[in-house]
């Protein structure tokens, strides 16, 4: 009897999950609109249903791809020039020179200098995107990504590489154009940011990390993001990792909408919140870095601020809108048109000016000495206002200033290293009674991963004192074989070779 019980209860028991089971495969065949036929859905059919309401973005990508490149930037150690820069190393009198100094430094007392510093080999900088928007091989990327390089390589989905000539790159709204020597090259066309909605699919493609060509995808978060002077950003929830900068921002129509640019991390890595430059505002940035190798943009000389709900309703503006007037530059365009502090700008060349970063964006985008109108709020009324645009003086370029010389005694400069003295306070300290501090490590010294702050503590096992005395020790070492420096850092000690 309790045999035959079992059996019944395990029968019964399989019927009830049978039943289960039917009922939840009509459940999900229901919710994905599709009917039983027959013994049910072929695995092909079923696949298709689950991917119903979803979009397929294999075509898109097969289009897209292959105008999408990685970008690698290398760097080369700055040269400097030793003794036997003024004669070319095939001259006799090359080696002489490099020995003995160059002439009227040679006297008592003069050491041998050191060698003529060879370009170093070019060193791997970073990795970003970018995308072709011209079959004779005009690209675009970001500004950051190219920024300091002293080469820039592409690599195109058929693994043929080009060393890329920068045309122009505008910091402001990191946008780059670069130019390879190629034809017939795959490109991507241009679609309009002001049409994409919010929760509209997007697509981007990069190289994050380094992995080249890889597709990630996601929604529309919103539009008209303000995290910058003159861009208002496209934000996506699509994933956008270091090396997705300069890559394109797809619609499903397979057109550029962005470039991507920047995420929101607390990381480094990415958090739900990427940014892409509206490829409007890109196009017109590469249009004047085409044509005049940077970008030309206008001011009229005022410093402004946000409106905020108090200030409008003190002021009797029926909302808070526009960009309220801090301050006016003495004499500048603003000043001759009439604009005074505490006005509300209200609109620009006809176009509302709704937010204060609005305002920078629509004066940099008019032509330096057009005239334009400006709509104040003053005193319970508006006012127009006729202003001519002045052009924002290209910003002097840092590059231009020549390098602080290394402190006399203290560098060596064919390792890359400069160092000091410990002060008395230093070896109390670090309880050390030798020993010399680095204050700046380039070049050899930094490709081998000495710091600044790391204490040296002997050279080839011999015991550094002090800076003269390292520079005396450093001096006498050949300079074609392997440094090894063992190092004091933090609480330990390690050896590091260095390789000239």
């Amino acid at each position: 009897m309790l045999v035959a019980r079992s059996f019944l209860l395990a029968g019964l028991s399989r019927c009830y999950a049978s039943l289960a089971m039917a009922v939840w495969g009509l459940l999900v065949m229901a919710v994905l609109g599709s009917a039983p036929a027959g013994l049910g859905l072929s695995p092909a059919q079923a696949q298709s249903a689950a991917n119903r309401g979803l979009p397929d973005f294999t075509g898109l990508i097969e289009k897209a791809g292959p105008a999408v490149v990685n970008i690698r930037t290398l760097s080369r150690a700055q040269e400097r020039s030793g003794p036997g820069a003024p004669f070319d190393e095939n001259d006799p009198f090359f080696e002489f020179f490099k020995r003995f100094g160059p002439p009227g430094q040679q006297g008592p007392g003069s050491r041998p200098g050191p060698r003529d510093q060879e370009p170093s080999e070019p060193r791997p900088r970073g990795v970003g995107s970018g995308f072709i928007i011209s079959a004779d091989g005009y690209l675009l990327s970001n500004h950051h990504v190219v920024e300091g390089a002293d080469e820039v390589l592409v690599t195109l989905t058929d693994k043929r590489e080009f060393k890329a000539k920068i045309i122009g790159s505008d910091q402001r709204t990191d946008v780059a154009l670069l130019k390879i020597e190629a034809k017939g090259l795959p490109t991507l066309s241009f679609g309009n940011p002001d049409r994409i909605k919010v929760g509209e699919w997007v697509l981007a493609i990069g190289s994050p990390f380094g992995l080249e060509n890889t597709v990630t995808a996601g929604i529309v978060s919103a539009k008209g993001r303000d995290t910058g002077d003159y861009l208002p950003f496209i934000q996506t929830d699509v994933a956008v990792n270091p090396g997705n900068s300069g890559g394109p921002l797809l619609n499903l129509s397979g057109e550029v909408i962005g470039i991507n640019s920047q995420i929101y991390s607390r990381t480094g890595g990415f958090m739900g919140i990427s940014f892409a430059i509206p490829i409007d505002e890109a196009k017109r940035v590469a249009d004047q870095l085409r044509a005049n190798g940077r970008v030309i943009r206008g001011r009229i000389g005022v410093a402004i601020d946000e409106v905020s709900k108090e200030v409008a309703e003190a002021l009797g503006l029926p909302s808070a809108k526009g960009a309220l007037v801090r301050n006016v530059e003495p004499g500048g365009p603003a000043a001759k048109a009439g604009v005074e502090p505490g006005d509300i700008v209200l609109g620009f060349g006809g176009k509302p000016v709704d937010r204060v970063s609005d305002l920078p964006r629509l004066v940099g985008n008019t032509k330096p000495g057009s005239q334009s109108e400006l709509r104040v709020w003053r005193r319970g009324s508006e006012k127009l206002l006729k202003v001519t645009v002045d052009e924002i003086k290209p910003e002097a370029s840092a590059a231009a200033e020549p390098a602080p010389k290394p402190t006399a005694g203290s560098a060596v400069e064919w390792l890359g290293l400069t160092v000091a003295d410990l002060t008395a306070a230093q070896q109390a300290e670090l309880k050390l009674k030798a020993g010399v501090r680095i204050t700046a490590a380039k070049g050899p010294a930094e490709r081998a991963g000495l710091r600044q702050g790391d204490i040296i503590l002997s050279v080839n096992n011999a015991q550094v004192t002090e800076a003269g005395q390292f520079q005396s020790l450093v001096g006498r070492l050949d300079r074609k074989k392997t440094v090894v420096f063992l190092v004091r850092r933090g609480d330990g000690v390690l050896f590091i070779p260095v390789k000239p």
